[in-house]
């Protein structure tokens, strides 16, 4: 897999592209809870493609309150369990931990997901939460 930052109109559209069939039309979130103004503001979206070129899954991280928040993880079924969710993960990560060294860095994953999280050293924090009629958990990163 190949993960590289979003720095054009065509992969950010091919992101929003997975992430519409991700969430939308595979899990029935309401567009416009998925599509939200930091998509065009302050998020900074990443885009994996297969070896041969493929967009297959994306992801996105931005500033808040909190610390850093990555957010809108999500690889096209037929991708899954081919180490683009942890190429996504570990490209964001670097990126983030570059910019923010000290910051506190944060998600909230379905539960389905909290495994692979848990893989990668994160730990949750408090109860299940619900965004988008979807359970999920907030995950902090290892430091």
């Amino acid at each position: 897999m190949q993960v590289h930052r979003i720095t054009s109109e065509e992969d950010l559209t091919a992101a929003l592209t997975i992430r519409r069939t991700v969430f939308v039309l595979g899990q029935n979130v309401p567009a416009d809870l998925e599509n939200d103004a930091h998509d065009r503001t302050d998020a900074t979206h990443y885009l994996a493609r297969t070896a041969a070129g493929q967009p297959c899954g994306t992801a996105r991280w931005r500033p808040t309150a909190q610390g850093v928040k990555l957010e809108r993880f999500a690889v096209l079924a037929d991708y899954r369990n081919q180490q683009a969710g942890a190429a996504l993960l570990a490209a964001v990560l670097y990126d983030v931990r570059a910019a923010h060294p000290a910051a506190l860095v944060y998600l909230n994953a379905q539960l389905p997901a909290v495994r692979f999280y848990e893989r990668h050293g994160f730990k949750k924090v408090g109860e299940k939460l619900v965004e988008a009629d979807i359970e999920h958990y907030r995950m902090t990163a290892p430091q």
